[in-house]
């Protein structure tokens, strides 16, 4: 548990109005005030999935969001136990409203990496280009398969051939601008920014 509570209410503890002050450019009475906000909505200080998936909601299709839901819930919840709290989500907004190229990248890796493992296979990619298909097709006429775009996008991104992209890989093929691999990442920071709005 990240946040303490006090008799029951969620409270933020010294240390993560510290931390995200500096993260965020935000100062602690700003933090504060997110934080107020934050437990209106979600009074147990933490989001659940159902929370999130209203969320993905407003800034998806409905037949859209409930495919990526999972997907970018893990960018989220950073220590994978189910819940996103306040810390969580203010270090993904703030790294995807502000942060450099390779913080956004690191975050977006954890939506390809399905089973958290710290790489990505092309199972993994095979999946998550499914979910996202209907996403890819809107502003490309030619109907490209899944199956080219996973090929090609892994191909870009996994340079030593070893069958696994790891963080390192999966950012250099980005910054890079590898043609596949920087559309599937810009499709899936739209879904971030679409959310700030």
């Amino acid at each position: 548990q990240i946040m303490g509570s006090k008799n029951g209410k969620p409270v933020l503890r010294e240390e993560d109005i510290t931390t995200l002050s500096k993260s965020s450019g935000l100062d602690e009475i700003q933090v504060k005030e997110h934080f107020d906000r934050f437990v209106e909505e979600h009074p147990e200080g933490r989001m659940k999935k159902k929370d999130f998936r209203e969320m993905m909601q407003q800034a998806l299709p409905a037949s859209q969001a409930s495919k990526m839901e999972k997907h970018m819930f893990r960018v989220y919840d950073a220590n994978d136990d189910g819940y996103i709290d306040f810390v969580e989500f203010m270090v993904v907004y703030y790294i995807m409203s502000d942060g450099a190229p390779e913080e956004v990248l690191t975050q977006i890796f954890r939506v390809f990496d399905v089973n958290s493992d710290g790489s990505i296979t092309k199972k993994e990619l095979t999946r998550l280009i499914k979910d996202m298909h209907g996403l890819l097709n809107t502003d490309n006429q030619e109907q490209v398969s899944k199956e080219m775009i996973t090929t090609t996008a892994f191909a870009e991104m996994d340079k030593d051939e070893d069958g696994k992209v790891t963080t390192e890989e999966f950012i250099s093929a980005c910054m890079g601008r590898e043609e596949f691999s920087k559309m599937l990442t810009l499709k899936l920071i739209n879904i971030f920014i679409e959310d700030d709005n």
